[in-house]
């Protein structure tokens, strides 16, 4: 399995002026705990690495520090997360036949998740991974008046990993570039083709760090794992 790591983004909402995977976690920098755990995947064969070319020296540290034996390569980012992932697609190895993308601010998946993920992938175009909502949604107006309450029975949170059989989803990238699509994540582009998207139940702890108060809560949730 081929594995893309977005990790271009900025760390304006974690009140940062640098890449938010290069701040650090129990004195591990953000990206290194996903890279750790794609090297401890027993599926995972190849790793790319989408960021800004400003970081790349940063990167290659945290990949010389972990000593990784899977081959990595560092793939310049684009100005918006669909961009990056783009360009992550197009260097991906003439071999590759499916792909899993993984946002970078998700540095608390772990190994079991990548290899699930891996393996539910042979059997489907195209997956996300994703949790039951918890919460009751309410969907509201510009005035913030609410006008639905969809049944959460429905409901699932997304997550990353989201895995793809490669030429289709370059197809629906294509696509998506021609008629001005954009999306939040490669699922929306699958479902914008009309193509399915399975689900693979996800980790609870599986969480996005954007703020400072998601730092906090990954390094209590890292501390309960490894003692």
């Amino acid at each position: 399995m081929h594995l893309l790591i977005a990790a271009a983004g900025s760390g304006r909402r974690m009140g940062s002026q640098r890449n938010k995977l290069l701040l650090t976690l129990l004195s591990k920098p953000l990206l290194s705990w996903t890279l750790a755990a794609a090297e401890a995947s027993q599926r995972i064969s190849w790793i790319g690495i989408m960021g800004q070319p400003g970081d790349f020296a940063d990167f290659r540290a945290i990949i010389s520090d972990l000593g990784l034996v899977k081959p990595v390569e560092l793939i310049p980012g684009g100005a918006t997360r669909q961009e990056s992932v783009y360009n992550g697609l197009q260097a991906l190895p003439p071999n590759a036949d499916r792909v899993l993308i993984h946002d970078g601010a998700r540095c608390l998946a772990t190994a079991e998740l990548f290899d699930r993920s891996s393996e539910a992938l042979l059997s489907c175009p195209g997956l996300i991974v994703a949790v039951p909502v918890k919460d009751t949604i309410k969907v509201v107006d510009e005035s913030r008046i609410v006008r639905d309450t969809p049944d959460r029975r429905n409901l699932w949170a997304a997550q990353t990993p989201q895995g793809f059989e490669v030429k289709l989803l370059k197809q629906c990238h294509e696509q998506g570039r021609q008629k001005g699509w954009e999306v939040t994540d490669d699922a929306a582009l699958f479902e914008k083709c009309g193509l399915a998207v399975q689900i693979v139940e996800g980790e609870e702890t599986n969480l996005k760090v954007t703020t400072p108060v998601d730092l906090s809560v990954a390094e209590f949730i890292l501390r309960g794992r490894f003692g």
